[in-house]
Parts: structure tokens; C-alpha cells; sequence
């Protein structure tokens, strides 16, 4: 499957650039951190794999099920692990139709309060952008734009939100170091937009 090839892919590049990769699932019951090719193909083949966020973990550990971790999960299991950076896609965010639905993504929540930074090409672009930014600011995380002024969505460099800006991992290394020092525990989430070829 195209899943399985894109992590591999991704675990390759985080090597070549002189990292470990630390893939995080529940396997069988058990939270794993560093998955195998195996553990990657069962995942991508089993025909149910729950979709674990911070209120279905007791569960799906319970069960002794399989389990893929939200951008929430996955930031509580690193935290467990002392890994203190995730790299990912998208996050979640408001929904649209937000004043009906009431449905915003637990991931906003994890990022107020758990102490794990995140790099991300944005929040998905089929929610409610603004919405996400305002809920972002209002439960307190940090946010900056890497080498950019604007909040990517995900598959694309613009969204129109200004962000605060970051130009080289310096600045970055030197914002985490300040909220560490100062003994805030929310994460700081980094948007790092797709390259313009892309």
C-alpha cells in the first residue's frame, strides 16, 4: 500500500538527516514507539484499526486492538517516551459548521498541555482555518511560521493568517529554550509550509 511506501520514505529522509525515527501505534494492546516494516504492514493491511485519540486509549489498549494514533495520542506517547519533537502532516482544528456541531479536533486540546513540540504543513485544509488559529490562541500554544508570515493548510503554502515569523531553526531552538525556561508546558507548534515546487 502507498501508506506503507510513504512511511518508509519518511523514516529514510528523518536517517539521512541524521535522526531516529520513533513511529508511534498501539500494537495489540501495546503502545509501540519505532515501529517495523512489519508492525507498518499490518497496520496498513488489518481491516480494524481503531483511530486512537486521548479519550479512546484505555480502550484500545484494553482490547488488545490495533491502533493508529492522532496527532493528540501520538503527542501523549512521545511525552511518555521523552521524545520532545513530532513531525507531522496536518493537525486537526475546528470544523466547519462549528456553531452546530460543536466539533473541534482533540488536537488543539493536547497542544495546550503536553510539553511536545510539533512540526506541521498546517491544520487540514477543509476546516475552519480562522476558527483553528482563534481556538490555537485562545487555549494558549504557542505558534510560528517557519521561513514564512502565514499559516499553510496542509496542501497549500497560504491560508491568508498571519503568523508569527521564524527564519532559521535558531530563532526556533531559541523560543523553546525561553518557554522551557519560563515553565510553560504547552507545546509550540511550528507550521513549515510544503516547498513552492511542491
Amino acid at each position: 500500500p502507498q501508506n506503507v511506501d510513504m512511511a518508509k520514505k519518511v523514516e529514510r529522509i528523518i536517517r539521512e538527516e541524521g535522526a531516529i525515527p520513533a513511529t508511534i501505534a498501539i500494537m495489540n494492546g501495546k503502545i509501540k514507539i519505532g515501529l517495523t516494516d512489519e508492525d507498518l504492514e499490518e497496520l496498513a493491511k488489518a481491516k480494524h484499526v481503531e483511530k486512537v485519540s486521548r479519550r479512546d486509549i484505555a480502550h484500545v489498549i484494553s482490547s488488545n486492538k490495533l491502533g493508529a494514533t492522532t496527532v493528540a495520542s501520538t503527542m501523549i506517547f512521545a511525552n511518555m517516551a521523552g521524545i520532545k519533537f513530532f513531525v507531522t502532516g496536518g493537525i486537526g482544528g475546528v470544523h466547519k459548521g462549528f456553531e452546530q456541531s460543536m466539533d473541534i479536533s482533540a488536537d488543539l486540546e493536547e497542544l495546550a498541555q503536553t510539553n511536545v513540540n510539533v512540526i506541521c504543513a498546517g491544520a487540514k485544509a477543509i476546516l475552519d482555518l480562522p476558527g483553528t488559529y482563534e481556538i490555537l490562541e485562545t487555549i494558549g500554544v504557542t505558534v510560528v511560521g517557519y521561513q514564512t508570515d502565514e499559516m499553510p493548510a496542509f496542501y497549500s503554502r497560504s491560508s491568508g493568517i498571519t503568523l508569527p515569523r521564524a527564519n532559521n531553526p535558531a530563532e526556533i531552538a531559541d523560543m523553546l529554550l525561553q518557554a522551557r525556561k519560563l515553565g510553560l508546558t504547552n507545546a509550540i507548534l511550528v507550521f513549515n509550509p510544503i516547498p513552492r515546487e511542491d
